[in-house]
């Protein structure tokens, strides 16, 4: 496949040249005097994307696998009862890691394509009338689905039940791509990765701990060697690391802080939801339909697709992969076989998010799916368009 062909699944993304050449570096010594120069401002430039002041960033050289990992090693013991919503593939993957490390975990099932539900925790935190729940996971989008859950809800909902519980949260898939409050949501674990919002390479798991989780460490049983947060905290105050570091990905992220700097936030942010408004527009056109049940859900990062009955959507990225080198996101769960996910975050512009449009309708159309060639396209191009001429005019 050809490099020039962007990517359209939701991660790892598109790396930009910028990013490139800033991992493109000779080995150097992490154990010299410079090494702090570099690594820590990451840590600190790393809390403004979290948006927290009172949190710590803790990085291991892992996914984000390996930041739920850590999240949970470091904060409870065995036994311990958590409570989550299965709602998607990544949900029920913590739930999976959970169970593995023998917690008891305390599942609210929920239909794929909707989101973190509130009040259900909220019934579920009151009638623990022994505060015998530890902590509550969250997914904050959920990549399999196309789904944004609402964060503040959640807590909204832990503080109503004046329920002590942590606060996790995976923002893998969000972070540096959409708004994410962790101070403001009282979040206590917030876990993401370097090759979503932040456009590298996987290999950086990334996480904001706040106070009150770090506190939680004192009495915490589960093991943990390789993801201990004492390790990491001990030798990142004076700006080193406990083992060998991914100093790659540690030069990339200080470049890729200064892109979104530069961009700021809250551009960056803009732009995704444009990008996700006509990739939307588009499947409008098409007639189909998201998997996520409601605006008010719709990720600015992925939108996962149906396909009509009768059609399998495995065959349908088969076929924009081999016939044009492309790739979408597959079905993933429950899923499998019925969506497609169009990923339209990280290094994305209106032009590239049309060649995927243009793309993926191009392999439907072989497929003999019920569409016309263009529809989708021009849907999204007319809001482009026009949007661009209304914030130019607001600008003037």
């Amino acid at each position: 496949m050809s490099d020039q062909n962007p990517l359209f699944i939701p991660g790892p993304t598109n790396i930009p040249d910028r990013l490139r050449a800033a991992m493109n570096i000779q080995t150097r010594d992490h154990r010299a005097p410079d090494f702090v120069e570099t690594f820590r401002p990451v840590l600190e430039g790393t809390k403004k994307v979290f948006k927290t002041t009172s949190g710590t960033v803790i990085t291991f050289p892992a996914s984000g696998t390996g930041g739920w990992e850590a999240a949970i090693t470091n904060t409870l013991s065995p036994g311990d009862k958590i409570l989550v919503a299965r709602y998607g593939m990544f949900s029920h993957k913590w739930i999976d890691m959970c169970q593995r490390h023998g917690l008891d975990v305390q599942i609210i099932e929920c239909p794929w394509g909707s989101g973190a539900p509130a009040a259900k925790f909220e019934a579920a935190l009151t009638a623990d009338k022994s505060r015998a729940i530890k902590a509550v996971l969250v997914t904050h989008n959920e990549t399999a689905t196309g789904v944004k859950s609402d964060i503040a809800a959640v807590r909204a909902a832990m503080d109503t039940s004046i329920h002590p519980a942590l606060l996790f949260v995976d923002c893998v898939s969000s972070l540096g791509s959409m708004d994410f409050r962790m101070d403001e949501w009282g979040v206590d674990i917030a876990v993401s990765g370097s090759q979503k919002g932040f456009m590298l390479n996987t290999g950086m798991a990334i996480l904001g701990v706040s106070p009150k989780a770090l506190d939680a460490m004192e009495g915490a049983r589960l093991h943990r060697t390789f993801f201990d947060f004492r390790d990491m905290l001990k030798t990142n105050a004076s700006g080193g690391f406990p083992y060998t570091p991914p100093l790659q990905l540690i030069f990339g992220m200080r470049e890729s802080l200064k892109m979104l700097e530069e961009e700021g936030l809250d551009n960056v942010f803009a732009r995704h939801h444009r990008l996700a408004e006509g990739v939307r527009r588009a499947v409008d056109a098409w007639g189909l339909k998201l998997v996520a049940e409601s605006p008010e859900l719709y990720s600015d990062t992925v939108s996962a697709v149906y396909v009509p009955k009768g059609f399998n959507s495995n065959r349908l990225t088969e076929q924009a992969f081999n016939a044009y080198g492309v790739s979408f996101g597959v079905g993933l769960g429950e899923m499998n076989g019925k969506a497609f996910r169009i990923g339209h975050l990280g290094m994305l512009t209106d032009v590239m998010v049309l060649s995927g449009l243009a793309t993926i309708e191009m392999a439907m159309a072989d497929l003999d799916y019920p569409i016309t060639l263009g529809t989708g396209v021009a849907a999204a191009q007319d809001y482009f368009r026009l949007s661009r001429t209304a914030a130019i005019k607001t600008a003037a």
